[in-house]
């Protein structure tokens, strides 16, 4: 995968600076007809907001916690949260700026995520969860030697910060992967 040097790109940890942008970026990716440009859309299945700017900010100031964000021309185009859990480490809030999504961006965060959390956490696994229902993304992850576990957590129904569900069959399941 491109180092930050050859792909023009640069990874730096996000500040509240950032929380407008971060915020605006996740929810491009995700909700509204923004989203329909890119093919990470949950439109079809969750409306409503993915994040807002104290969610944001719980991840950038958690402890163990890292919401890295990604750079381009001084042009926040991508960003994940890391956070350390002991063994392993688990990766969320990934989202890349739809007009560039299927362009590899995705494919170098994710292993750069990993790299970091490797190399800076010791850790063994990486951990995420997605919605059940998001094969083609499940497929995206596996294809990046994320396992499906079958173990599944409820989606958070009645809970508006994380969307207004559009069907009742929503649950998070675990992806994990081996870092060597």
């Amino acid at each position: 995968m491109g180092t930050a040097a050859d792909t023009g790109l640069t990874f730096r940890d996000a500040t509240d600076a950032d929380v407008d942008a971060l915020v605006g970026l996740v929810e491009s990716a995700y909700r509204g007809d923004s989203s329909r440009t890119g093919w990470t859309t949950e439109a079809d299945i969750l409306h409503g907001q993915r994040t807002d700017p104290e969610g944001v900010l719980d991840v950038i100031k958690a402890p163990d916690s890292r919401l890295l964000t990604v750079e381009r021309e001084g042009r926040i185009v991508a960003c994940c949260q890391l956070e350390h859990r002991g063994e392993h480490a688990y990766f969320g809030m990934f989202a890349v700026d739809p007009a560039q999504q299927g362009s590899g961006l995705g494919r170098t965060v994710i292993a750069e995520a990993e790299r970091q959390a490797r190399e800076g956490w010791g850790v063994t696994e990486m951990h995420m969860t997605v919605i059940s229902v998001r094969e083609e993304l499940i497929a995206w992850y596996e294809r990046r030697g994320y396992r499906r576990t079958g173990r599944t957590t409820p989606f958070p129904y009645g809970d508006e910060r994380f969307g207004i569900p559009q069907r009742d069959d929503l649950e998070f399941e675990l992806l994990v992967k081996k870092l060597a």
